[in-house]
């Protein structure tokens, strides 16, 4: 009975070893293949260990498999609920484009944890997506009011107050983005908000700034030439319509604009030539439709509707 009891208690011992020998394996693998396999081996040993089920979710993660790490953190939070694990199954549904759901997890994470800033600045992510610009807002002005340097929140702020139209705070908020790390990025975007409130050589030069520091950032030459139109500058807003053309030969807001440039410079000849290109483009089935709703997927008809409508009739007639 003795020698029977004896390799009753080794048993467990011998599991219990094993089961940590392959949870430190796991941790110290790269593969995140071979960490699910090694965490599903503690599992099969000892199917409550949720340390495995929570660190395969993460090894799932990181190779995509959303669904699949999301079924092994709510095993983690069935049993025993904690921030993390409700932070990375967050992650997880937003990954999946699940924005509701993942805010709802950050939700519960942060009152766990109320220190958990990732929580935070990803709840106020999906308040954004969710069209919550205003609640966004809040929760990223909690994390610039504790970390006064963190220039991604003031970045977010940034753009929920361009979807409010509020462009006089984005143009503050990316500001301060420029101040702790400037980048192309966000003078392009700071440029963005000085042109929906009409400061056209201020937003011209953020967009030059925007270029210089990556070359790449295409996007601007199409707003420089926009800028340049407003100023009356039209021979460098050809030029940046052009440029802008040469990197995407259906930009038909381009065209459109260096239609207008050209007839603005008297240029009428060349000005019809590209009021009928972008006419085209856009609908080639509409070359004789004279009614200015052809255009009204552009960027002139969307944003600067005042300025088109008082050009158009003179194009059109061209």
């Amino acid at each position: 009975m003795q020698k029977c009891l004896l390799i009753a208690l080794i048993v467990p011992l011998l599991s219990f070893g094993q089961v940590n020998k392959l949870l430190r394996q796991g941790l110290k693998s790269t593969n995140f293949n071979e960490q699910i396999e090694l965490f599903t081996q503690v599992i099969q040993l000892e199917p409550q260990n949720l340390d495995a089920y929570f660190y395969r979710g993460l090894a799932k993660y990181n190779l995509g498999d959303y669904n699949g790490a999301i079924l092994d953190y709510t095993k983690v939070i069935f049993y025993k609920p904690d921030a993390d694990t409700y932070y990375n199954r967050g992650n997880s549904k937003f990954a999946l484009q699940d924005y509701l759901g993942a805010k709802e997890d950050y939700i519960k994470s942060l009152e766990l944890d109320k220190q958990l800033t990732n929580a935070l600045y990803n709840l106020g992510l999906s308040k954004a997506y969710l069209g919550e610009f205003k609640e966004a807002i809040l929760d990223f002005n909690k994390i610039t009011n504790e970390f006064p340097n963190d220039f991604k929140s003031y970045e977010q702020k940034a753009m929920a107050y361009m979807e409010l139209k509020n462009y006089e705070e984005a143009f503050k908020n990316y500001g301060y983005v420029i101040l702790l790390n400037p980048n192309s990025s966000a003078f392009y975007n700071r440029g963005l908000a000085l042109l929906s409130i009409n400061y056209y050589k201020e937003a011209k030069n953020d967009f030059y700034k925007a270029i210089q520091l990556d070359k790449n950032n295409l996007p601007c030459y199409f707003y420089i030439g926009v800028t340049h139109l407003f100023l009356g500058e039209f021979v460098p807003a050809v030029t940046a319509f052009t440029e802008s053309i040469k990197s995407d030969a259906l930009d038909f807001d381009a065209y459109l604009g260096m239609a207008m440039t050209q007839f603005k410079a008297n240029n009428k000849v060349e000005a019809k030539v590209n009021f009928q290109k972008a006419k085209s483009i856009i609908n080639p089935n509409a070359l004789n439709d004279g009614s200015i709703e052809v255009f009204k997927d552009t960027y002139w008809y969307k944003n600067q509707f005042f300025y088109l409508n008082g050009i158009y009739k003179e194009l059109n007639a061209l």
